[in-house]
């Protein structure tokens, strides 16, 4: 019997692909995610890359210099441990490191206080707090070396601006900046000065966010303004206090530009901090591997303080 039409076969018509192995299915997926993200890989590239030339790189690269005789004039020579012997035995040394600790401890005193101070009195206000705020963190806008020129001749003994207000109350002018007594002091007013909006703006952030109900309750319990602040706000604030704290400690240990310029390390090494003398070594000295010891050191006690403050962060989180 003539049949009528095709036969055809009972298997689909199109070949189905069978998997591979796992290993290239794994490869293939491998592709697929660098091919999707490779933008992000080249921007994350280049930022290692900057990182490692401008940080990771130095870095080394001074830790070396802290044991290698150089003066990048002649061939750099291994001395091992003689740079930091020769360091401890300057008279410069210890001066250093107690300058910058009178330094760091008069900036607590002052630089700690005076911004927690003003972001309380600017968070009490209710009319031109944006003004003030603005006003409180313009020298920070301003560059250091103007800042630095401007507090010269706040401070010049002729016709400086604070003798000129001492004499109109009839009060004896003072050598600001020539006193071994006065110098240290003047130096922490102008770094007080000139840093102290940052620290009163995060100080402000944090008493907003301090709920209002708790102060309705102290309120009605009858306490004072000073018994909400110490019962109230330092209790609430005590994480950001403490941090702004180990923050001031790392910077004001670095303290180098207002003794550069303003007093130079005078009277008679009264203001001489650990940069300034590290500098001193560096580039007047011309001796880098007595100024890489001097920076190795400062390294390690920096790192302290950072490893506290790393803790603290991590506790709270």
């Amino acid at each position: 019997m003539a049949k009528t039409g095709h036969d055809r076969s009972p298997r689909s018509s199109g070949s189905s692909r069978s998997p591979g192995s796992p290993r290239q299915v794994r490869s293939d997926r491998l592709r697929r995610r660098v091919r999707e993200n490779l933008t992000a890989y080249l921007f994350l590239t280049a930022g290692v890359l900057c990182f490692a030339v401008f940080s990771w790189y130095p870095i080394v690269r001074g830790g070396l210099l802290a044991f290698q005789q150089v003066n990048f004039a002649e061939p750099a020579t291994w001395v091992g441990l003689d740079n930091f012997r020769r360091l401890f035995d300057d008279p410069l040394f210890a001066t250093a490191w107690k300058n910058t600790g009178y330094f760091t401890l008069l900036a607590l005193v002052l630089g700690f206080a005076a911004p927690f101070a003003t972001a309380v009195i600017l968070n009490e206000l209710r009319h031109g707090r944006g003004y003030l705020r603005m006003t409180v963190y313009l020298p920070v806008m301003l560059p250091p070396i103007v800042t630095m020129l401007l507090w010269r001749w706040f401070y010049d003994p002729g016709p400086g601006l604070f003798n000129n207000t001492l004499e109109i109350f009839h009060l004896p002018a003072q050598q600001w900046l020539e006193s071994e007594h006065l110098s240290m002091i003047s130096l922490v007013l102008v770094s007080t000065w000139a840093n102290m909006g940052t620290t009163t703006l995060i100080y402000l952030a944090a008493l907003g966010s301090i709920p209002g109900d708790l102060y309705e309750a102290a309120e009605l319990d009858g306490a004072s303004i000073r018994q909400r602040l110490w019962h109230v706000t330092i209790p609430q604030m005590r994480f950001i206090l403490m941090i702004t704290l180990l923050l001031q400690v790392i910077g004001t240990m670095q303290v180098f530009i207002e003794p550069y310029i303003l007093t130079g390390g005078g009277p008679d090494d009264a203001t001489v901090t650990v940069l300034l003398l590290l500098f001193r070594y560096a580039f007047v000295y011309n001796d880098f591997g007595l100024a890489s010891a001097m920076s190795s050191l400062l390294f390690v006690v920096l790192g302290l303080f950072a490893a506290c403050y790393l803790r603290l962060t991590r506790s709270k989180d």
